[in-house]
C-alpha cells in the first residue's frame, strides 16, 4: 500500500494530519493522525472520491471530517486518556525491566512513587502537574524532616518519569516541571568509621561458637582484606577465588532477594587475596560442604543457600560486643576498613578505586585522609628540620667546578 500526503504545505499545530492510502486493489481512503490525551490518534476518514465519481469525499469533506473527529476525541480524551504519575511509573518500571536496569532501581522506583509521589498527586493528570505543585511537593517532604538525600531521590524520580512521558513516542506531558527547582543542599560527609587491625583481630577473635562460627570469621576478616561488600560476598561463589593467581573475583551481588550485577559497572573486578586470608579460605573450604564451582563461599553451612543479611549483621554486633568493641559499627565499615588502610600503606587512590569498585576517584578521596602513612609524617618532618652544614659540600665543589 501507497501513502500520500494531502497538504502540500505544513499544517499548523492541532489541526492533525490527512493522508490517502491506497490498498492493492487500486482503492484510495482517506485517514486521519492526530494527538489527543498525549496519544497519537489514526483512523479512517472515508473512501477518497474518484474524478467524474459521486461517491466518496472530497478533500474539504475529508478536512471537515477530520476537524470533527479531533474535535470529539478532545472532548472524550479526559475520561480515558487521562495519564497520572501512578500510570507512567507502572509503564516505566516495565521499561526500566525490559532495558535491564538493575533490581534495586525499579524497587526504588517503585517505592518513591507509592509513598510520595501517588498519595501527593492522587488522581492528577500528568500534563496538569505544574512547577508550583512540585515546589508544594517539596515542602511536604521537608516538613516531613526527611534527609536532604531522601529528598533529592523522590524529586529526581518524579523528574524521570516526565522525562520519560515527554519522550515523541509517548507525549504524555509537554514539560518537565523538576527543571530549574532548587533543592535542599546534601551535607559533605567525609567522616567514615573504620576498625584498626587490632579491632579486627580481636572481632574476628569474638565470633560466637556454633554453626556459624567459621564461615562468619572468614567473612568478616575477608570483608576487612579485600573491601567487598556484603552482598558481593554473600554472592560469591568458589569459582571466584582465583588460588593460583591470589586474586577473588567479583561478578556477582546479592541484594532484595535476587542475584545480579555488583552495583556499577566498575564494581566488577579483581581484588588481590592475602596470604593469610587464602589460607582461611583454604580451611573454610575443606570443613564445608559446599564446596562446588557454583557453590557459594559463605553458603548456610546445612541448606547451601544465600545466608539473610539480616542475621549476619545481628552476629557482627554480638561478636563486636563479646570483643568490648562499639557494637554500633555497621558491616560497611569493614569495608572502610580496608580502604583506609591502603591508603595508609601508600596504594595508589586509582588502584584503591579499581580495587573497591567505586565509580569515580572522589568517593575514594575519602580515605586519603584517615590513617595517614608514618612515612608522610617522616617527610614533612625532615621538611621543616633545621638546616646543618651538609657534610657532603666537598662532593658538590667538584661538580660546581666542571659547570664553571
Amino acid at each position: 500500500m501507497t501513502t500520500t500526503n494531502t497538504a502540500g504545505n505544513r499544517r499548523s499545530n492541532g489541526t492533525g494530519r490527512l493522508f490517502v492510502r491506497a490498498d492493492r486493489n487500486g482503492d484510495q481512503t482517506y485517514y486521519g493522525s492526530w494527538y489527543a490525551g498525549g496519544r497519537r490518534v489514526k483512523r479512517r476518514i472515508g473512501l477518497k472520491r474518484a474524478r467524474g465519481s459521486h461517491t466518496g469525499l472530497t478533500q474539504s469533506q475529508a478536512e471537515a471530517e477530520l476537524r470533527r473527529l479531533i474535535s470529539e476525541t478532545k472532548v472524550r480524551a479526559p475520561a480515558g486518556e487521562r495519564i497520572t504519575v501512578e500510570d507512567v511509573s507502572r509503564r516505566y518500571v516495565t521499561y526500566a525491566e525490559r532495558r535491564g536496569r538493575k533490581l534495586s532501581t525499579r524497587i526504588n522506583i517503585e517505592s518513591e512513587t507509592r509513598t510520595h509521589l501517588a498519595p501527593f498527586f492522587t488522581g492528577r493528570s500528568l500534563d496538569a502537574i505544574t512547577r508550583e505543585d512540585v515546589l508544594d511537593l517539596l515542602g511536604v517532604l521537608e516538613g516531613k524532616r526527611l534527609a536532604p538525600k531522601t529528598i533529592h531521590n523522590v524529586i529526581g524520580t518524579l523528574s524521570t518519569l516526565f522525562t520519560f512521558a515527554q519522550a515523541p513516542q509517548r507525549r504524555w506531558a509537554t514539560a518537565n516541571p523538576c527543571k530549574g527547582i532548587e533543592l535542599p543542599a546534601i551535607p559533605e560527609t567525609t567522616e567514615i568509621r573504620f576498625l584498626t587491625l587490632e579491632e579486627v583481630r580481636a572481632l574476628v577473635a569474638n565470633v560466637p561458637v556454633g554453626l556459624y562460627q567459621q564461615t562468619d570469621q572468614v567473612m568478616f576478616l575477608m570483608a576487612a582484606m579485600t573491601g567487598l561488600r556484603k552482598g558481593e560476598l554473600v554472592a560469591l561463589r568458589w569459582r571466584d577465588v582465583d588460588w593460583t593467581a591470589l586474586r577473588v573475583r567479583v561478578r556477582q551481588n546479592y541484594t532484595r532477594g535476587q542475584f545480579g550485577t555488583p552495583k556499577s559497572r566498575r564494581s566488577t573486578r579483581s581484588v588481590p587475596l592475602a596470604d593469610e586470608l587464602a589460607g582461611q579460605l583454604d580451611r573454610l573450604y575443606k570443613a564445608s560442604r559446599w564446596t562446588g564451582d557454583g557453590d557459594l563461599v559463605f553458603a548456610h553451612p546445612i541448606t547451601g543457600q544465600v545466608q539473610p543479611k539480616a542475621n549476619i549483621t545481628r552476629r557482627l554486633r554480638r561478636a563486636l560486643k563479646d570483643a568490648g568493641l562499639d557494637d554500633s559499627h555497621r558491616f560497611h565499615d569493614l569495608r572502610h576498613t580496608f580502604g583506609t588502610r591502603m591508603a595508609a600503606a601508600g596504594v595508589p587512590l586509582r588502584t584503591i578505586q579499581e580495587w573497591m569498585g567505586h565509580r569515580d576517584l572522589t568517593t575514594t578521596q575519602i580515605y586519603a585522609d584517615y590513617s595517614p602513612s608514618a612515612r608522610e609524617a617522616e617527610m614533612v618532618a625532615a621538611a621543616f628540620a633545621p638546616e646543618t652544614v651538609r657534610s657532603d659540600a666537598a662532593d658538590v665543589s667538584p661538580m660546581l667546578a666542571r659547570v664553571a
